[in-house]
């Protein structure tokens, strides 16, 4: 760009992360729009071992997923932000409740990141004077973890979460992939140290070495990716009465003791999902699944899942079996309703 010389790239990077700071982003870094060499290799190592269960879709369009000049064509920086969801309330007591993952508690992400997101492309497009480029939260091959760290907004731990070292790990992750070169921040240090507390608390078993996961074994896929009711049985009791998501090997990470409430607004807890009952829950129909979870994270799991995943928390902890289910509730009603 003419006159786009280093200082004015310096400049112009300051300013976008203090316009991200100024739209409620909590962190904003930079890395460089190259191939993931590296990365690659791993996937490709993972995806063949099939570690990623029956999501297929992770393995579509593997170069787009490494190389983000396929994505943007003239790509030349990834702006990596990240938006806190903690909200400081606990999740309720004893096997009676129903467990769902922070993240979802509130409204979907995904519209509240990619409005704030958009916000801030604007806001560079006009400074440049025309840019191209793209926004992404969840909606394309992008291995959003990865910039992040390469951005230096912190380092992927050994649950493949990524952690920053003033916040934690309680938020979104999103990007802008831009033809604008702006001034990269170099990648910090693993700071994880011989902790193994995630890898010891994750009731499955799923983070089957450090720094990865096996899908077919992760709470959080089970509960929300997988479909159908063929979860295997030995995996249910460590399933306990997570409905939706998990957040165990967060809760132990020692780094969130840096976690601190979210100013969204949005994120704030529905009344009821972080503390309604199992036994609640299993009499929800699909037309109170719909408005409950309208715009919520929950409605990926889908009625169905969700139902399966009431009844395996019930059955659980000796509530469930065929005499919960012939009150009607969640399962019979709500299929009639379809």
């Amino acid at each position: 760009m003419p006159g786009f010389d280093e200082q004015a790239r310096e400049r112009l990077a300051r300013d976008l992360k203090a316009e991200a700071a100024r739209l409620g982003f909590d962190a904003c870094g930079i890395a460089r729009a190259e191939r993931l060499d590296d990365e690659a290799r791993r996937l490709e190592q993972w995806l063949a071992q099939g570690r990623h269960a029956s999501m297929a879709w992770m393995e579509n369009h593997f170069e787009k997923r490494v190389d983000p000049t396929r994505l943007v064509e003239g790509a030349q920086s990834v702006v990596s932000v990240l938006h806190n969801y903690y909200q400081p309330v606990a999740h309720a007591e004893g096997r009676e409740a129903g467990k769902i993952s922070r993240y979802a508690w509130g409204d979907d992400y995904h519209y509240v990141l990619k409005e704030k997101l958009y916000e801030l492309y604007n806001w560079l497009d006009a400074r440049v004077g025309g840019i191209a480029g793209r926004a992404f939260v969840d909606s394309a091959p992008v291995l959003d973890k990865v910039w992040a760290q390469r951005s230096g907004l912190g380092w992927i731990g050994k649950h493949t979460n990524l952690i920053n070292r003033q916040m934690g790990s309680f938020f979104f992750i999103g990007e802008l992939i831009v033809d604008v070169p702006l001034p990269p921040d170099g990648p910090i240090p693993d700071y994880c140290g011989s902790c193994t507390r995630c890898i010891d608390a994750c009731p499955t078993d799923a983070i089957y070495q450090p720094y990865a996961v096996d899908a077919n074994r992760c709470i959080s896929y089970l509960t929300i990716e997988h479909r159908g009711d063929d979860i295997p049985t030995a995996l249910h009791p460590g399933m306990e009465n997570w409905i939706f998501g998990c957040d165990i090997c967060q809760d132990v990470c020692p780094w969130n003791k840096f976690k601190f409430a979210t100013n969204e607004p949005r994120y704030m807890p529905r009344p009821g999902l972080p503390d309604t009952s199992l036994r609640e829950w299993i009499e929800l129909d699909l037309e109170a699944f719909r408005k409950t979870f309208r715009k919520n994270s929950v409605k990926r799991a889908k009625f169905e899942g969700f139902v399966r995943n009431v009844r395996i928390a019930l059955d659980n902890f000796g509530k469930g079996g065929e005499g919960e289910r012939e009150k009607g509730g969640m399962g019979e009603r709500g299929k009639k309703k379809k």
